[in-house]
């Protein structure tokens, strides 16, 4: 019998871990994961605009491989940590789960709430570049080697390398994914706007800027009505029933809903759901939710004008939603 002792167990330490099971914490290390290094560091600009900081995110397909994404927000604090003694965005870039937005205190809504995304690009990435403005000045940090920092700390501290207005602040991220762990580094930008055009629909008011270093092209997405302009887009080549889609948004508590629906003459209905503005491609709470309330008012409202008698059955919820297309 071949020995088993502590000597085969192995322990991952740091970042290793991503490394070695990349399709753990992205999917798959193809295409598909490839795109999703770009949604990780996309989303932290976003829940900086839903904490009310940041109004604009530019992406940037490099000619040398990478990507490059700028949002305007805050810029990730380069501070000492309290408990673990180096700055606060090394912090951020290197650790698993370590991220401000386990509390309440940072961010009251977001849409990773596991912080890894960060250190997860880092690790996965042959080199990574960040930019931070704050109070007036420029620091900057680099990593190679699947998140291996290479800059050099002043008295513990990130270098600073420019200065800039105070009131200019934000996060730069440049990262390079590694081939040997990827299928293909190779970036598309039909993938990439596609995306980009979902997340302006969902976030109204926020401008995404998007370059092609390969082609020139530049391509900004915003969109001031928000989801409202979302259900158009899906029912543009549908025979709506009505010109406009229906929109609702209200508040219970500390849970705030927004809902765009409009009818059409298909016999189908398209129900798409987001929780903090990421895809519930299985529905959940929100969408019983959402089912329960429109059959109820449908049916109240029949009765109420006379459609449906007291002796009448209620009208069926799958017979109310078809043709309907809800965000």
């Amino acid at each position: 019998m071949e020995q088993y002792n502590g000597s085969q167990i192995m322990v991952l330490e740091g970042l290793e871990a991503v490394r070695k099971r990349p399709g753990m914490y992205i999917g798959s290390t193809g295409t598909r994961g490839l795109h999703h290094l770009i949604w990780e560091i996309l989303d932290n600009g976003i829940d900086e605009h839903l904490a009310g900081y940041c109004k604009q995110i530019d992406i940037v397909m490099k000619k040398d491989g990478g990507i490059c994404i700028t949002d305007h927000g805050r810029g990730v604090p380069t501070d000492i940590h309290p408990t673990k003694h180096i700055p606060t965005a090394r912090v951020v870039y290197t650790i698993l789960h370590a991220g401000g937005k386990f509390g309440n205190s940072a961010y009251k809504v977001s849409g990773g709430l596991h912080g890894v995304g960060a250190s997860v690009v880092n690790a996965l990435s042959s080199r990574m570049i960040v930019e931070i403005k704050r109070d007036g000045k420029i620091y900057r940090d680099e990593y190679k080697d699947g998140g291996h920092p290479v800059t050099e700390l002043v008295d513990g501290l990130l270098p600073v390398v420019g200065k800039c207005n105070k009131s200019d602040t934000g996060t730069r991220v440049t990262f390079y994914p590694d081939d040997s762990i990827f299928e293909t580094v190779e970036f598309k930008e039909e993938t990439i706007c596609k995306r980009l055009k979902e997340v302006a629909y969902l976030n109204r008011g926020l401008k995404l800027c998007f370059v092609n270093e390969y082609t020139g092209e530049q391509k900004t997405y915003e969109e001031t009505l928000g989801i409202k302009s979302f259900v158009s887009y899906l029912n543009r080549e549908a025979n709506v029933l009505h010109a406009e889609p229906i929109y609702i948004e209200g508040k219970s508590g500390d849970i705030w809903v927004e809902i765009a629906f409009q009818y059409t003459d298909n016999f189908t209905e398209q129900i798409n759901s987001y929780c903090n503005r990421i895809n519930v491609v299985d529905g959940g709470t929100l969408v019983t939710g959402f089912k329960t309330a429109l059959t109820r008012v449908m049916n109240q409202y029949a009765r109420e004008l006379g459609y449906l008698k007291e002796k009448d059955e209620n009208l069926d919820g799958r017979d109310i939603r078809n043709g309907i297309v809800t965000i």
